[in-house]
């Protein structure tokens, strides 16, 4: 036999002190929670007697309206007892509330195809990878939004640091995409604002030192010798002309074309996306020697102004209109670069491995130290 009883929950207090009051089913020693559309003050409420007290104005009419939902909550349970010889505690949940808190997969998922073409791809990918994880963890879709409790987020935190390792930046980033859900949700007038748990956790950053290369480092990548026209080489280049034009991430360099070079200046000039708030802004930058030899070596004879400068996009049509080609171009050249920076890494014995984006912390923090590059 299920019990049920109100509950007003003072751990979820907001900031005028006000606690929502939920109704709360044990059954089999499982607990599930349903809100019951109340806020009140601590000390407005007589948890003895479940009664709202009569120092809060409305007390007599919240009092009545308690009592029905407790009634109706009473008889849905009794009526699905009845009929299911043995029924979850969830299923029980699911009766009493009707659809008055919706499932937070089923929101999620259409929530992900809602905004797929206003988002980029890899940002779209993340969403659903990330509740893709959290779904695996939970077990079931049969989720609605109340049911994602602090404890239940702070179990899974846990469970990510302990089970799968996963970083502080990882576990982080994994419980932002779903805050991010409960605020569409909370903006789109879905759920209310209080059943936002996610204000009382602590999500640790990882500490680490920035890495770079240093101006030997630098000179010793210059140096190293690779076969000429190999994917080592390819990937030597890339690394080395984003140092010395203005640390361009990987797709600003590999979208990069003939009219963003003017030769006369010696000029770099490109509208690149700036990841931080997803705007764009002009890059200019004077680039010297080194960057300026490495674009001579891949000119094509009778280049258009829109081709590509470096040999990694091969079909220019498809790559500009067809964003899915365009992520998976991007995905598979930078997995691929990345890989040939590491063995180059190995062979020079450098304390750390090198992935491109080590490319934009090289240029900024010789910059930031004055330290001139080679020109």
């Amino acid at each position: 036999m299920a019990s049920i009883k109100l509950i007003l929950r003072t751990h979820q207090a907001d900031q005028t002190g006000h606690s929502p009051l939920y109704i709360r089913i044990i059954k089999d020693r499982k607990t599930k929670f349903i809100t019951a559309g109340v806020k009140l003050k601590e000390n407005e409420w007589d948890e003895v007697k479940q009664k709202v007290k009569k120092n809060h104005p409305n007390s007599a009419r919240m009092n009545a309206a308690l009592s029905q939902k407790i009634a109706d909550a009473e008889g849905q349970v009794a009526d699905m007892e009845r009929k299911v010889k043995s029924i979850s505690a969830n299923k029980l949940k699911d009766a009493i509330k009707g659809k008055d808190i919706p499932n937070f997969f089923e929101y999620t998922y259409k929530r992900c195809e809602k905004i797929k073409s206003n988002v980029s791809v890899s940002t779209y990918k993340n969403y659903v990878t990330y509740t893709e994880k959290f779904e695996r963890w939970i077990g079931t879709k049969d989720v609605c939004f109340d049911d994602i409790t602090v404890s239940v987020l702070m179990d899974y935190m846990s469970y990510m640091g302990g089970e799968l390792k996963n970083s502080n930046t990882t576990q982080r980033h994994s419980i932002m995409i779903l805050a991010i859900m409960f605020k569409e949700a909370i903006k789109e007038d879905i759920i209310p604002e209080y059943m936002y748990p996610f204000s009382k956790l602590t999500l640790k950053k990882n500490q680490g030192s920035r890495t770079f290369l240093n101006k030997d480092q630098i000179s010793q990548l210059i140096d190293f010798n690779v076969e000429e026209g190999s994917t080592m080489e390819l990937a030597k280049d890339l690394f080395l002309f984003s140092i010395y034009a203005g640390g361009l991430r990987f797709s600003d360099v590999i979208e990069l074309q003939y009219r963003h070079f003017f030769a006369e200046e010696n000029k770099i000039k490109k509208t690149i996306n700036k990841t931080v708030n997803r705007t764009k802004a002009e890059h200019q930058f004077k680039i010297g020697k080194v960057a300026l030899d490495i674009i001579s070596k891949y000119k094509k004879e009778n280049a258009t102004e829109t081709d590509f400068i470096f040999p990694v996009i091969k079909s220019k049509e498809l790559y500009l209109k067809n964003r899915d080609y365009r992520f998976e171009v991007k995905e598979k050249a930078n997995s691929s670069v990345n890989f040939q920076l590491g063995r180059i890494g190995k062979k020079l014995e450098l304390p750390f491995s090198i992935s491109f984006h080590l490319s934009r912390h090289t240029f900024a923090t010789n910059v930031e130290k004055t330290v001139k590059l080679t020109t």
